[in-house]
């Protein structure tokens, strides 16, 4: 692991409250906790709970009972994304003043429909590294007049970033191809100073007409205003990394190190998550297991 010469380190555990923690997750912990001990850096834990209708109050408690009783520490005061709406409309606005975002107003269904009107199988369509379809540029290249109409009418719509166009202005401002810094390995074993491909996300939504954010304009600015040095997270981030880099050169904001770490699997090896349902820490500490299982378990 590369140290930050002539400051501190300074690490983050950022989970969202919308289930309980399961054993990927005490795995980002501890390694995040264990790498800023290693460092003798800082650690800092922040709830990412922009998603109000999935987010509740006690799956935030148990996060923090949960990390305590693995035997984690963090500084106080915890950062609260949803109590920091007003960091997030100022990112949007620059963006927005940079002409580098614009409304779309497609739902779901509209997209699905385009995409089937083309003729095209929709499993031959091409994904994002998330595994959702490209967005195929309904609303992109409407009149300003008819954005004006839409939004004066209520429609719900989300901002999305125009890629192409942000990718060309970032690397204007850097003067050279937009590059990470990769202290651990990506998942197909990047290492070292890594490309930016962020258009493989197409033009990714960057916030919403109720929610001024999204995950990726939330976490880049919350780095930024939180000092992160060494952002490190699982290795099905690693592609996010794209976007996250776009953005802080578009926004003026300092470059971390990153490093993403191996992921947590069952015997098929499939990656676990709270939306499969996979046994949480709280299950398995009823269950009898000690936090020097958790550790043996996850490798640590």
């Amino acid at each position: 692991m590369q140290e930050n010469e002539g400051r501190m380190e300074v690490l983050r555990f950022a989970p969202s409250p919308n289930g309980w923690l399961h054993l990927g997750h005490a795995c980002s912990a501890l390694f995040a906790w264990e790498t800023a001990r290693a460092l003798n850096g800082r650690f800092l834990l922040r709830i990412e709970d922009i998603d109000i209708g999935r987010c509740r109050p006690e799956y935030e408690t148990a996060i923090y009972e949960d990390l305590a009783w693995l035997g984690l520490d963090w500084e106080q005061p915890v950062r609260r994304q949803s109590e920091h709406f007003a960091d997030y409309e100022a990112a949007l606005k620059r963006l927005r003043d940079m002409d580098l975002v614009y409304p779309c107003f497609a739902t779901r269904k509209e997209i699905a429909d385009a995409i089937a009107a083309t003729g095209i199988p929709p499993r031959n369509w091409p994904a994002d590294p998330d595994g959702a379809p490209l967005y195929p540029g309904l609303y992109k290249d409407i009149s300003p007049a008819e954005r004006s109409r839409l939004m004066w009418e209520g429609r719900s719509y989300a901002w999305r970033l125009d890629t192409a166009r942000a990718l060309a202005k970032a690397e204007e401002i850097a003067g050279a191809p937009l590059t990470f810094i990769e202290d651990g390995e990506g998942p197909n074993g990047e290492t070292g100073r890594c490309a930016v491909r962020p258009a493989l996300f197409g033009d990714v939504v960057i916030a919403r007409k109720d929610v001024p954010t999204s995950y990726h304009l939330a976490v880049t600015v919350d780095d930024a205003i939180q000092g992160i040095t060494l952002v490190t997270r699982g290795q099905d981030l690693f592609p996010a990394t794209y976007i996250h880099r776009m953005l802080q050169v578009l926004l003026g904001l300092h470059e971390p190190r990153y490093c993403h770490h191996r992921l947590i699997r069952d015997t098929t090896g499939r990656r676990l998550s709270k939306s499969a349902g996979d046994m949480g820490l709280r299950e398995l500490r009823a269950a009898g297991k000690t936090p020097a299982d958790i550790r043996r378990m996850v490798g640590f």
